[in-house]
């Protein structure tokens, strides 16, 4: 069937929308990428969904409203969508939608008396199988929170089926608003792969830029103004120090610890080291590579052979990024073009073997349509009655079939 796959990450600068045909069933289930495409949100909608998401008062009617507003945008996305891509909207069988992340706490904390965990993504789906005609699945992450899951990720699954190699082992890295890894094993059985957040990656290289240069600009463009910026060894040496950093997964992270409260802290920082602008940002910049080179250190190369690490998601358009992970993994990029002044500062415990650094596209999935791919490819495992996340990479007790289902109107 043809499925549209809709994705708005931690960052909410847009709506992905990828066109896929799937078939079958695991572990033969086929997926193919026909399409993609970006629909930017209204700046007043995008302001609103950051005002909530950073945890800012807000009514239970406004967040009501805005639910399904969100619902319109994203019906909205999926429309337009199809007529770029000149096809028919009932030719479309389906959309997963991951909806927009207002709140997210994985593990359980004290609430009312009970250790809780929640989540909460929004971006009505029955507004979209209405406006649509297209039946919709959303809310994937609940379910697993259900079985004592953390609730994410919930890519792993697709990057199994997508990057499972027999000979080797395999880590893919998304570059959205937060970092996160699924580590794939040569011969991976499903059990043997483990996912995590690493930490942040746009989500704080985007806030700096947009408060330096006043909103006139959202991200920094092939790492212009972090290659003006002066490495400042002490600062991150501080940024290090997170504890995050630290904790052993299953983890996951969002704008929950590393939003406005991290950003203004980070500035602090700044000040104290007499940091410029273009300091700052550099430092964010190099602090991603390094806190996923940190995490490949800690977690996953004591335990397995790493190969290739195939890069998605908008900072693998960001040069600096993409060079201080080739320097620290000790090999060069492969299949992409950059130029960054100044290498990584030699990360400790090196990989004894180099580690191919890639962009998703040399496997067949662009590096912005790869998270939108994989929610079309969670909706088709749930209108089949099947499970799809990962209790390895999650934490859950069992695995679990998620989301929930809205029908297209009946014809």
């Amino acid at each position: 069937m043809l499925v549209l796959g809709l994705m708005s990450g931690t960052s909410a600068d847009a709506i992905d929308v990828a066109l896929a045909r799937i078939s079958g069933a695991p572990p033969r289930l086929n997926a193919k990428l026909l399409n993609h495409t970006s629909i930017k949100f209204p700046p007043q909608l995008r302001k609103e969904i950051l005002r909530a998401a950073e945890q800012q008062p807000i009514s239970a009617g406004d967040l009501s409203q805005l639910n399904f507003r969100l619902g319109e945008a994203f019906a909205e996305a999926a429309l337009m969508a199809c007529r770029r891509f000149r096809i028919a909207p009932k030719k479309i069988a389906l959309i997963g939608s991951h909806g927009q992340t207002i709140f997210h706490q994985g593990r359980p904390i004290p609430y009312l008396g009970r250790r809780t965990a929640s989540t909460l993504q929004i971006g009505e789906p029955a507004i979209i199988a209405a406006r649509t005609g297209m039946t919709t699945v959303a809310d994937f992450r609940p379910a697993d929170i259900a079985q004592g899951g953390q609730g994410a990720p919930l890519v792993p699954y697709a990057d199994y089926l997508l990057y499972r190699h027999e000979k080797l082992g395999r880590v893919s890295l998304n570059l959205g608003g937060i970092a996160n890894i699924t580590v794939i094993p040569a011969k991976a059985k499903p059990s043997q792969v483990f996912a995590f957040d690493t930490g942040p990656a746009n989500m704080l290289i985007d806030a700096l830029v947009a408060r330096f240069t006043h909103n006139r600009q959202r991200y920094d463009k092939n790492a212009r103004l972090a290659q003006q910026g002066r490495a400042i060894p002490a600062l991150l040496d501080e940024l290090m120090r997170d504890p995050y950093l630290k904790l052993a997964p299953p983890k996951s992270t969002g704008r929950e610890y590393y939003g406005r409260a991290y950003l203004e802290k980070f500035l602090r920082l700044g000040r104290r080291h007499k940091a410029k602008a273009t300091d700052l940002i550099r430092a964010a910049t190099v602090f991603t590579a390094l806190s996923i080179v940190d995490a490949l250190n800690r977690f996953v190369l004591p335990k397995t052979k790493i190969d290739q690490l195939i890069v998605s998601g908008g900072g693998a358009r960001n040069p600096l990024i993409l060079a201080q992970l080739a320097a620290m993994l000790c090999n060069e990029v492969v299949g992409a073009r950059f130029s960054a002044s100044q290498p990584a500062r030699a990360a400790s415990n090196k990989p004894s073997k180099a580690t191919d650094v890639l962009p998703s596209s040399n496997l067949g999935v662009s590096e912005d349509a790869k998270e939108a791919l994989a929610f079309a490819i969670l909706a088709y495992e749930t209108l089949h009655g099947r499970p799809s996340n990962l209790p390895s990479a999650t934490g859950a007790r069992r695995p679990a079939i998620l989301g929930k289902i809205s029908y297209a109107p009946p014809q």
